[in-house]
């Protein structure tokens, strides 16, 4: 009914986002990837009246990050980041991701540390195609936190 109260608890809209990489500006079309799990260590000690494991947890584990953008002319900052990759040694960087309210205000960041292109997409092309060009970055991280605002 029109006047009421209306509840102010609502999901918040996913299309409404920021990243910042350290050394590098972009604006990203897509961001995939945000979890982490536990690693499943199954134990069953010998004398155990039980015929089953017990589980217990280990090591984190956290997934690739994959980011997507639009191609823009003389746009090659990932490319070159990515060709920075020598025998075990990059250039590591901490990538925040936060989710804005209707202000522009973060209301979830989730913070990447060390993270470093582990693979680059260039855009598919089709000559009867009417698409813009996207390419793929795909992020590998040693670490994910999370903050709420």
């Amino acid at each position: 009914m029109a006047g009421e109260a209306q509840d102010q608890v609502w999901p918040l809209p996913k299309f409404y986002f920021s990243v910042t990489i350290a050394s590098l500006d972009a604006t990203f079309q897509e961001v995939s990837g945000l979890e982490i799990e536990a690693q499943v260590i199954e134990y069953r000690h010998g004398n155990s009246p039980e015929f089953s494991t017990i589980k217990m947890p280990g090591i984190k584990k956290f997934g690739d990050i994959t980011l997507k953008k639009g191609v823009f002319k003389s746009d090659n900052k990932f490319w070159d980041w990515f060709n920075k990759i020598k025998m075990n040694t990059i250039e590591r960087q901490s990538v925040t991701i936060s989710l804005l309210d209707e202000a522009g205000a973060p209301t979830m960041v989730w913070t990447l540390k060390n993270a470093w292109p582990s693979k680059i997409t260039g855009t598919d092309l089709k000559s009867d195609g009417n698409e813009v060009a996207v390419e793929t970055l795909v992020l590998v991280h040693e670490g994910l936190t999370i903050a709420n605002s």
